[in-house]
């Protein structure tokens, strides 16, 4: 009997120099024990691993069609146990919708839940440390832009992620 294929992830690519900014800054702040992972918008937390070449097909399909995504970091969102920048970009809420409704018998609880982007940069520490950490930095906040070049699909491994393929945006 085969093996039950790892769970698949979608996450949005970042441009670099958003793309860096962002990394630093969880790599500053996250705990070092548990950041496994670069910095990233997720949108998809578990597809089946057993759909992967219809997922990858969708995702090659839709991003040829798909412009670079205009996004925006305006703010910081307090999580309770961990803090996040904020992703404004309704392009991208609209792709992620468009791709749930295409997979909607595959979603897990969480992904059937509004889509609100972000990227943690800090989670999994005691609510009083993330408050300190938010206040300390929602003061100084500035917001900045960026854009998303493309979707990566990524398998689940328990903990670090493997990159399964990478979906650059076409016009």
């Amino acid at each position: 009997m085969p093996l039950p294929s790892s769970p698949l992830i979608v996450t949005l690519k970042l441009d670099p120099i958003a793309f860096d900014f962002l990394d630093r800054l969880r790599q500053q702040y996250f705990p070092s024990e548990r950041n496994f992972l670069p910095a990233h918008v997720t949108l998809f937390h578990m597809l089946p691993g057993e759909e992967e070449s219809s997922i990858q097909q969708t995702l090659q399909d839709v991003c040829l069609h798909t412009p670079l995504l205009p996004v925006c970091f305006p703010n910081l969102r307090f999580l309770g146990r961990g803090v996040a920048v904020v992703v404004d970009c309704p392009e991208l809420v609209r792709l992620q919708k468009f791709l749930a409704e295409a997979w909607s018998l595959w979603l897990s609880p969480q992904d059937r839940q509004a889509y609100r982007p972000h990227v943690t940069i800090q989670n999994k520490v005691t609510p009083q440390a993330a408050r300190q950490l938010y206040n300390q930095l929602i003061g100084s906040w500035e917001s900045f832009d960026g854009y998303g070049e493309g979707l990566l699909l990524w398998h689940y491994k328990g903990g670090p992620w493997e990159l399964v393929g990478e979906f650059a945006f076409g016009i």
